[in-house]
């Protein structure tokens, strides 16, 4: 196996000799696999019937440091009681670990079912979980992560995208033109923004209702350093001007706990945007794995890159039309 690692070889019987070696206990043979397309996650149990989730990060996508600062997010958040899950720290106090070059950490097991925002108190529960959140992600930076400035992580993806030839030749030119016309329209937007550590992904699919427990966030694998507001828009049903009632509940909770700056929410637009830009490049970046090509094999046609320029010229349209009202 090269320094890279590679999930071919991640067969069960290595996956669970990680696992014995860095919790210094032993496993009984249970190796379930768990729903997770960009990494490898297992249920397991050890001899006692303890069961953990084993999660393998794909090679290559996030360094050593990025990785810590994920844990050093949680970790943080759960110092302060907020409802999140944790890495287990064995030995030597360490969270994450590598085998074969591959790096992974260890999780207690934990249930829920996603969350159905059906009620305003659903919505201020939420406000309130983000605002507590979020004053935990503005205590301190994390250096290794995605900074959301247009300038850096979304000029990062449009040059991925467009050197290494992934728009047909046929739509490469108005993609270029449409993608370098919202950059120019939107970078000075955030440069007076705060920038914090933030969730990165925070929909009903990564909030967990526990009877009993209130609610819990999971999955901090996107987490970056970007405006708050980040955070807000991908749990809205619809655009800002159609859903200020929800919106208007979710501040209520958050401010419980912290101040938001109304002005971020401009930012909306342009993060969705940057958020489309953002899975094209992630796209592009799973173009041989087989199931990736099993789930979308149109992608990166000629129609499939036509109907991308569409919507982001829309895009385009929206924004300039919410920043010039």
């Amino acid at each position: 196996m090269d320094a890279c690692g590679d999930f071919e070889h991640l067969v069960p019987d290595t996956m669970l000799d990680a696992v014995e070696q860095a919790l210094g206990v032993r496993m009984t043979g249970l190796a379930t696999p768990l729903p997770s397309y960009i990494n490898r996650v297992y249920e397991v149990q050890t001899m006692d019937g303890e069961r953990l989730i084993a999660k393998f990060y794909r090679p290559g996508r996030w360094s050593r440091g990025a990785l810590q600062d994920e844990h050093d997010f949680v970790r943080d958040c759960a110092e302060d009681e907020i409802p999140v899950i944790a890495p287990l720290a064995f030995g030597d106090g360490n969270t994450l670990h590598e085998a074969d070059g591959i790096y992974f950490t260890i999780f207690p097991k934990r249930w829920g079912r996603q969350l159905e925002l059906n009620s305003p108190k659903d919505w201020l529960r939420v406000g309130r979980l983000l605002g507590r959140v979020h004053v935990v992600g503005s205590r301190r930076d994390a250096e290794a992560r995605t900074d959301l400035h247009p300038d850096e992580s979304t000029a990062t993806h449009l040059d991925h995208l467009l050197d290494n030839g992934f728009v047909t030749p046929r739509y490469e030119d108005a993609f270029h033109d449409v993608t370098a016309r919202i950059l120019d329209c939107i970078g000075g937007l955030f440069d007076d923004a705060e920038f914090i550590r933030i969730h990165g992904d925070c929909h009903c699919g990564n909030l967990l209702n526990r009877p009993g427990e209130g609610l819990m966030m999971i999955d901090f694998d996107d987490m970056m350093v970007g405006p708050p507001v980040q955070d807000f828009w991908l749990l809205l049903p619809g655009r800002v001007d159609e859903c200020r009632r929800e919106l208007s509940l979710l501040l209520r909770g958050y401010e419980q706990f912290r101040e938001f700056d109304d002005a971020s929410l401009r930012l909306v637009e342009p993060l969705r945007a940057m958020r489309i830009i953002y899975f094209l490049a992630w796209c592009s970046r799973q173009v041989n794995d087989y199931k990736f090509r099993t789930m979308y094999p149109e992608w990166g046609s000629d129609a499939f890159w036509q109907r991308e320029v569409t919507d982001l010229t829309h895009q385009l349209q929206v924004i300039e039309d919410t920043i010039n009202p």
